[in-house]
């Protein structure tokens, strides 16, 4: 028993092997982890062949609009792989059986966070391959630059992620919807697809404090320039850590509320 006490990664790949076997017998859940990212490269590819015929900046940049659309579904799929991987929690009512272990909040929201980074490389990875096959658009040619958004995405993504949690601790499965408009609503002021410079004067402060606006910068002036730009990235780097903290705050704040209010055993369909 003491053992187990003290042994967090046995604890954090239990609940992997769990959403393992949750998946590997749930085909409409494989299928959609890859369905809509597959078609919103099909329309943006299309898209991005249009504006390649009637726009020189375009036609400079190559798969400009494709590699935002990727890279944004990084962000969005790896917010879902926290939030509704946790979903998955309150509809079965586990949430409370898991914490009568030894388990911890912060080993939980490990586990959440290396499940969505699965579920996401299985949602993109039929994209990526559609966009070289379909449009000549291999998102890999970034090379090293492509690892950094990579990972600046997915760590927003997951202080977004634990914190739509930490209001699902708090609200119940009232706050639910959270998990799917909680990133869109950043999309207008994250630049995916525009530069920040486009947007009205008084939103660039608050799309500078995203680092969602920062990578998106960044991917911009490697496709156009060929450059990466460091203070993007450690711009980016430095918000993600302080999101984070925030974010994990919440949640432990949230849990230990549910946990004394008697609300981990009330959640459920």
């Amino acid at each position: 028993m003491i053992e187990r006490r003290f042994d967090p990664g046995g604890r954090i790949i239990g609940l992997m092997l769990r959403h393992y076997y949750l998946y590997r017998g749930s085909i409409p859940r494989i299928i959609e982890l890859a369905y809509w990212p597959l078609m919103q490269i099909m329309l943006w590819g299309f898209i991005t062949e249009y504006f390649q015929q009637h726009s020189s900046l375009i036609a400079k940049a190559g798969g400009l609009l494709l590699a935002g659309v990727l890279l944004w579904d990084v962000l969005f799929r790896g917010q879902l792989g926290v939030s509704v991987s946790f979903l998955e929690e309150l509809w079965s009512r586990n949430l409370g059986q898991m914490f009568v272990s030894p388990l911890k909040p912060q080993e939980l929201a490990a586990a959440l966070m290396a499940v969505s980074v699965v579920r996401t490389i299985i949602g993109l990875s039929p994209a990526a391959l559609a966009a070289w096959v379909l449009y000549e658009f291999n998102i890999a040619s970034m090379g090293l630059s492509l690892v950094a958004f990579f990972g600046l995405l997915m760590t927003f993504s997951w202080a977004i992620g634990i914190a739509v949690c930490a209001m699902l601790l708090r609200f119940g499965l009232g706050a639910e919807s959270l998990a799917w408009v909680s990133v869109f609503a950043l999309a207008p002021v994250s630049a995916v697809y525009y530069p920040v410079e486009i947007l009205p004067a008084w939103l660039e402060p608050i799309a500078l404090a995203l680092p969602s606006a920062h990578v998106f910068e960044g991917m911009r002036s490697v496709l156009l320039n060929g450059y990466f730009d460091w203070g993007h990235f450690f711009w980016a780097a430095g918000l993600n850590v302080v999101m984070l903290v925030i974010a994990n705050w919440l949640f432990v704040t949230a849990f230990n509320s549910a946990r004394d209010g008697g609300r981990l055993l009330q959640s459920g369909e």
